[in-house]
């Protein structure tokens, strides 16, 4: 799974056996180290009604309901998407999409990076 911050807007990326893991309603957990501390992020099903995300300790933790994940899954749809509210005014949004192959693969990411993902759609229309 991939993380993107970006002012109020979280993504995550989610390889092909990530999608199978929530679809089973199982948590996908990543950590980053630093010399002094852990940030910890991870995608958990639950029996929410909607998407919702939290921070604290170190840990971002996006909920996605179960009924969502599992249909999410079975589906050529890419993403999910849901906004919170923030206190006072504003939302965050939180983005989980489905982590497509690179269509130009170059230095700015690995070859194992293409492991595991989706078939990019536009590679599709290319070769037709």
């Amino acid at each position: 799974m991939k993380l993107r911050i970006r002012g109020d807007t979280i993504r995550l990326r989610l390889k092909r056996s990530e999608v199978d893991q929530i679809a089973a309603g199982a948590s996908i957990v990543e950590e980053t180290n630093f010399p002094d501390s852990v940030l910890t992020f991870r995608l958990d099903v639950s029996e929410s009604i909607a998407i919702s995300a939290s921070f604290d300790n170190g840990c971002l933790a996006v909920n996605v309901p179960k009924s969502k994940a599992l249909d999410w899954s079975d589906t050529d749809d890419v993403s999910l998407y849901a906004e919170q509210r923030l206190p006072g005014t504003g939302c965050l949004s939180i983005l989980i999409e489905k982590d497509f192959k690179c269509l130009e693969p170059g230095h700015h990411r690995d070859c194992d990076d293409d492991e595991d993902t989706f078939p990019h759609p536009s590679a599709q229309s290319k070769s037709a």
